[in-house]
């Protein structure tokens, strides 16, 4: 199935082996090794110095790679571990998506897939995190918390702006309602890099990661929005009113995740709202939710 997957922004899988208990997958060679390495990493000669045009064409790269996923392959699929890990970069850095491990087909005659939870704190949507409701916009969301990675050069899930904030989704939004986004940019960049750009970016990233999955948009869209062919602001209009919606309902808008790169969900999650204080219960750990 992932052999007929045949798009220059997913990783290319040229075979399997099978030797008794031993079984490998075969893909091409990432001469950058991953985004997360490229942006986080610690040691210095994993670190790589991303300048804004390379950043902006890694981000289009995933979402035109996530739009083939979802809207343009003969097989649907939803690929639910979306994050800077398992976004590898060729020896031009053009960001191509692997490890399908958890991948669902996303059947044209169901709207969604009830499953049990699986993927990475951090990067998953609150209503597959809480209801293991999976839809293609559980990527979506996803692709948002990436794409504030990149422009930020820090990690959504390790990151603490602030002693009053968790993450930094949860700063970015306090910056967007602030009026100051651009605060959010890497500071590594100094001034070189297209303000005008870095804003579109991290509104496409924060409509993302809106947490009602229909208002999030198609990847398709968010394609368009990148390259300058749609405009955005109908959709933050729309956005700002529907937010403003949900406030008012007493529906919260982010959830709190555990901050610890790599760690993974593998189990059923379940919700409670007790005496006002929400969580998300999963294999058995409380997680708290924000408002």
């Amino acid at each position: 199935m992932i052999s007929a997957l045949q798009h220059p922004n997913l990783v290319k899988l040229y075979g399997c082996c099978t030797d008794g208990n031993q079984l490998s997958l075969v893909y091409e060679y990432m001469e950058n090794n991953c985004l997360a390495r490229a942006l986080f990493g610690t040691v210095e000669q994993y670190r790589l110095s991303l300048d804004w045009p390379t950043r902006h064409k890694i981000c289009l790269g995933i979402a035109r790679g996530l739009a083939y996923l979802h809207e343009e392959s003969a097989i649907r699929i939803v690929h639910r571990d979306i994050k800077a890990s398992n976004i590898l970069l060729d020896k031009d850095l053009n960001a191509k998506i692997s490890d399908f491990g958890l991948a669902k087909l996303n059947e044209d005659d169901h709207t969604h897939i009830s499953t049990k939870v699986a993927g990475t704190i951090g990067y998953m949507a609150p209503e597959y995190a809480m209801r293991g409701y999976l839809t293609d916009k559980a990527d979506v969301y996803s692709f948002g918390a990436v794409a504030l990675e990149v422009v930020s050069g820090k990690s959504n899930t390790n990151y603490r702006p602030k002693e009053d904030f968790v993450y930094l989704l949860d700063w970015a939004c306090v910056l967007h309602e602030r009026g100051t986004l651009l605060e959010l940019v890497d500071p590594d960049l100094g001034t070189n890099y297209s303000t005008e750009e870095a804003l579109l970016m991290l509104n496409v990233a924060l409509l993302c990661t809106t947490a009602a999955p229909t208002l999030r948009p198609k990847m398709s869209k968010v394609v368009s929005l990148l390259e300058g062919h749609s405009p955005l602001q109908p959709l933050l209009s729309d956005l700002s009113l529907a937010t403003n919606s949900l406030s008012s309902s007493g529906v919260r808008r982010n959830f709190w995740q555990n901050p610890s790169e790599n760690q993974s969900l593998k189990g059923q999650a379940s919700y409670s709202d007790t005496n006002k204080s929400s969580t998300i219960g999963i294999d058995g750990i409380m997680i708290p939710l924000v408002s």
